[in-house]
């Protein structure tokens, strides 16, 4: 598992940069907001969940229920992407549901994968504060719908920058083990 993980780590650093270029892109177009959100919510899910089922087929390596997390959260993602694009006049508060219910999902893989990534590698802290904030920012949005398509496209830009950086935190951390693992496994030829 760590050694598919440290060889696909650019994948995971990639996920971050596209959830960053999302969260800026929402703060960039806040009069186009419903219209904006849709056509990059749509984006971003369908390519992150197409990079999450990647990253889990690529783990030849990997337990069988860690790359089903990995292969069921990118199912999700690429779901929620194909009905957003297929649907793009739902209203605000369905595409918000939509929203919440994914970020619940994908959180809660996240945190499980990271518990089962606890026994193979240190500081994956990242990944873990990643799926809780996910699943956070879920539960606001289902308890708070109608705080103003304004105010929720902020909150959803803020949340995909904080989760992109600690995305790319573990990314770049994977890389590093990547590294450490490689020249102790020549050191030992």
């Amino acid at each position: 598992m760590v050694s598919s993980l440290t060889q696909n780590w650019w994948l995971v650093v990639l996920r971050g940069a596209l959830s960053i270029a999302f969260g800026l892109a929402a703060f960039v177009w806040p009069r186009d907001a419903l219209t904006a959100l849709v056509i990059l919510f749509g984006v971003y899910a369908l390519v992150d969940g197409i990079f999450l089922v990647a990253s889990g087929i690529a783990g030849s390596g990997a337990s069988g229920g860690m790359r089903w997390f990995l292969v069921l959260g990118g199912l999700a993602g690429i779901i929620v992407g194909i009905v957003t694009f297929f649907y793009p006049n739902i209203t605000a508060t369905s595409l918000l549901y939509l929203i919440a219910a994914w970020a619940i999902v994908t959180g809660a893989f996240e945190v499980v994968a990271a518990i089962q990534l606890r026994q193979e590698i240190t500081n994956e802290w990242a990944l873990i504060f990643g799926g809780v904030l996910s699943v956070i920012f879920g539960v606001l949005v289902f308890i708070y719908p109608n705080a103003g398509a304004l105010s929720i496209l902020w909150l959803i830009g803020f949340y995909a920058v904080i989760y992109g950086v600690a995305i790319i935190a573990l990314g770049l951390r994977l890389r590093s083990l990547g590294t450490t693992l490689t020249n102790a496994s020549a050191g030992t030829l």
